[in-house]
């Protein structure tokens, strides 16, 4: 898997409270210079039923929302074919697979990390980190999960804070997309 330091995304999804989030840092920089604070790296997909956030080169990130929301149409928002046709494509196209980045997802299907490298994996504790402070972010958010019943979008705000004070390259600027089902 790629090793990105660019962001820090968090995604997690609740059978039991019927929900997922994705939350992001808003830092977009350029090797070692801030250049924006307040970047989206969490859309809504197929109707607003999938979320999707990236890390990576901005415009290999939107170049692959793209063409996943493009499977995501193409067999009717079932997230893990549309996933794996994705990658399929993205390993094989010799423009794609030179794009540099990773994808999380999230619907009431469950939770994917796809990468260009042929990852579509599911954890098997609903909680995926990515990016920079990827780590951080899922250690904390297991941490939270494991000891609070706090709300996962609460869980995912402070598994980012907490990223935030330890990565220098993702910062409090927090963005959070959530879903029911």
């Amino acid at each position: 898997m790629l090793n990105l330091n660019a962001t820090t995304i968090i995604a997690i999804h609740s059978e039991k409270e019927r929900r997922g989030v994705i939350a992001c840092d808003g830092q977009a920089t350029l090797e070692t210079i801030v250049v924006k604070s307040t970047t989206k790296k969490v859309y809504r997909l197929y109707d607003e039923s999938v979320l999707a956030g990236f890390a990576g080169a901005t415009a290999d990130c939107l170049t692959l929302l793209d063409k996943f929301e493009g499977k995501l149409k193409k067999y009717n928002g079932r997230l893990q074919r549309s996933a794996v046709e994705m990658t399929k494509e993205w390993r094989t196209d010799r423009i794609l697979r030179q794009l540099e980045a990773v994808l999380v997802t999230v619907n009431a299907e469950g939770i994917l990390m796809i990468s260009g490298v042929g990852d579509v994996l599911a954890p098997d504790e609903g909680v995926i980190g990515i990016g920079s402070g990827g780590a951080y972010a899922l250690a904390a958010a297991k941490a939270f999960l494991s000891v609070s019943d706090l709300p996962i979008a609460e869980v995912a705000r402070r598994a980012l804070m907490i990223a935030g004070s330890i990565d220098i390259y993702t910062n409090q600027q927090i963005t959070l997309e959530e879903i029911t089902w």
